[in-house]
């Protein structure tokens, strides 16, 4: 029996976010407008390739977390960008005053925010996928968020966690990941996370504060070629 962090997305879009989920066979991805994850049953299966040309038009780019970056018949290797993962070990989790929850209403700000800042994929309606909490300025901006993405069964990934720059250094981002993982083990489950394998200044500050390294991984851009 494999891990439910071996392969989050696909056991996320058969579980907590069925309902997010487009599926033909032994391939799936989340609805476009939620996420840009694509999933496989087995990423060594040809029959689950094929499966996944059902559900992406020609031409088109997808990522498919950890399928190893090896491009398949079919298929053509556009992006690789190597990341790792994180589960929360020694996390301190606990409320952070002042961090409000964000929903559709708020979604102009987050976009515009990670625009900004580049912390990853997020979409308009990425904020479906669970808690997103957000520390807002003096003048009402929001300068700060971080939220829940990836839910396999037992764990809940922290995700788009970025501070606008001209707030860093003042631990924002370290307040709204201990707030954000509070919420996870309330319902008693563990948080996990996923960034850049060349962002050494995340993973540090990561590890730093209670996250330990369970795995490196990969986020291959794959395109269909026929």
């Amino acid at each position: 029996m494999t891990h439910p962090l071996d392969d989050p997305a696909w056991n996320s879009l058969h579980g907590a976010h069925a309902r997010f989920a487009v599926v033909h066979g032994r391939a799936a991805r989340y609805d476009h407008e939620v996420a840009p994850f694509h999933a496989l049953s087995d990423p060594a299966d040809p029959k689950a390739w094929d499966d996944l040309a059902e559900l992406v038009p020609l031409g088109e780019a997808v990522v498919i977390p950890g399928a190893g970056g090896t491009a398949r018949p079919g298929w053509e290797t556009d992006t690789r960008i190597g990341g790792v993962q994180l589960v929360a070990t020694t996390l301190r989790s606990e409320p952070a005053p002042g961090a409000v929850p964000l929903g559709a209403a708020d979604v102009p700000e987050m976009l515009d925010l990670v625009e900004r800042t580049q912390p990853g994929p997020f979409r308009k309606r990425t904020v479906e996928l669970g808690t997103y909490l957000g520390l807002r300025s003096a003048d009402g901006r929001l300068i700060a968020m971080a939220g829940e993405r990836l839910h396999p069964r037992g764990w809940t990934e922290i995700s788009a966690v970025c501070t606008d720059p001209g707030f860093r250094k003042r631990g924002l981002a370290t307040r709204l990941v201990r707030a954000v993982a509070a919420g996870i083990r309330e319902r008693g489950e563990i948080p996990f996370l996923h960034t850049s394998a060349r962002n050494e200044t995340a993973i540090r500050l990561y590890q730093g504060i209670g996250f330990e390294l369970r795995k490196h991984t990969d986020f291959t851009q794959y395109r269909r070629t026929r």
